[in-house]
C-alpha cells in the first residue's frame, strides 16, 4: 500500500536534494507546495514553465517519488480585487503546469473569512473563483481538490457537498482530511461525522490526509501524527477502501522522527481494510 507527505514538512530544500529525502524517508510520492517546500527556485506569477516544471517533476521521478498533488495555497474568498486576482491566477498558473509535473491534482482550502458579517460576499468571490478555476481545469485536464478545514469558509462535509453540487464538473474533487471534519464537541460523534462525509463526498474523492487528533488537559484536541490519537482510522481505512480504493493518502502534522511509524501504520491499516 502506499503513502506520501506533504514534502515542506521535511524542510525548505533545494529540489533535487528535496526528491532525495523523500526517497530516504521511504515515500511512494508527496504533496508539493513549491512556495512552501523548495528553497532554489523563485515561484512568483508568472515563473513556471512546462520546462521548470519538467526538470521539477523528472528530479523526483529520478528517486521514484511520484507528486501526486500540487498544494496550492491559495485564499479564494478574498474581498480585495487585486488580492483576489492574484490568488485565482495563481492557482490557474498551477493547473496550466501541473501535467508537466507529473501530478493529477491541484488542492487547496478555499480561505479563512475575517468579517463574519459579510458571509454573502466571501460565498460570491468563492463561486466567481470556482468558475474560472474550473474551467481552466477542464482545459488541462486537471483536476481540483478542494480540502474542508475548521475556520474556512467550507468547514464541513455539508458546505463542500453544496459547493461541489453547485460545480458538478468532474475537474472538481475533494481532498478528504476526517481530523478536519472534527473538533473536540465532535470527536466522540467521529464514527458518525465520517460516515456521513463519506455519504455526501465519497464519489469525488480524489485525496486524503492522514494526521490524528488528542485530546489536551483543557478538553481541546491537538493534532498529532497518524497512530498517536484518537481517530477512529479502522473505520476510516475501511470506508475510504470502499469508496476510492488505493487512492492517494498523505502524511499530515508529522515529525520526521515520527515519519517511519506514521508510514507503517497507514500502510498497515489500509492493507488490512483491503483484506476484509
Amino acid at each position: 500500500m502506499t503513502v506520501g507527505l506533504l514534502a515542506h514538512l521535511m524542510g525548505k530544500l533545494p529540489y533535487r536534494q528535496l526528491a532525495g529525502k523523500a526517497a530516504e524517508q521511504g515515500m511512494d510520492y508527496v504533496q508539493l507546495a513549491l512556495s512552501k517546500a523548495i528553497s532554489d527556485v523563485d515561484f512568483s506569477l508568472g515563473r513556471l514553465s512546462p520546462g521548470l516544471a519538467n526538470e521539477i517533476g523528472g528530479a523526483f521521478a529520478e528517486h521514484r517519488v511520484g507528486i501526486a498533488v500540487l498544494g496550492c495555497y491559495a485564499s479564494l474568498i478574498e474581498l480585495d480585487d487585486d488580492l483576489f486576482r492574484h490568488h485565482v491566477d495563481r492557482f490557474k498558473e498551477h493547473l496550466r503546469h501541473a501535467r508537466h509535473f507529473g501530478a493529477p491534482i491541484v488542492a487547496t482550502e478555499v480561505g479563512v473569512p475575517r468579517d463574519p458579517a459579510r458571509s454573502k460576499a466571501y460565498e460570491e468571490r468563492l463561486n466567481r473563483a470556482l468558475e474560472e478555476l474550473v474551467e481552466e481545469a477542464e482545459r488541462w485536464g486537471v483536476t481540483i481538490g478542494l480540502e474542508a478545514a475548521q475556520g474556512h469558509l467550507i468547514a464541513s462535509a455539508d458546505t463542500l457537498a453544496a459547493t461541489l453540487e453547485r460545480f458538478p464538473s468532474s475537474c472538481l474533487g475533494v481532498v478528504l482530511d476526517p481530523c478536519n471534519l472534527l473538533h473536540a464537541g465532535t470527536l466522540r460523534d467521529q464514527d458518525e461525522v465520517m460516515r456521513e462525509a463519506f455519504r455526501l463526498l465519497g464519489p469525488r474523492i480524489v485525496s486524503a490526509h492522514a494526521k490524528d487528533l488528542k485530546r489536551g488537559e483543557n478538553g481541546g484536541v491537538t493534532a498529532a501524527a497518524a497512530g498517536l490519537g484518537e481517530l477512529h482510522y479502522p473505520l476510516f481505512w475501511q470506508l475510504l477502501e470502499r469508496h476510492k480504493p488505493l487512492g492517494f493518502v498523505t502524511l499530515e502534522d508529522v515529525q520526521t522522527e515520527q515519519l517511519a511509524a506514521a508510514a507503517r501504520f497507514v500502510r498497515e491499516g489500509r492493507a488490512a481494510a483491503r483484506r476484509r
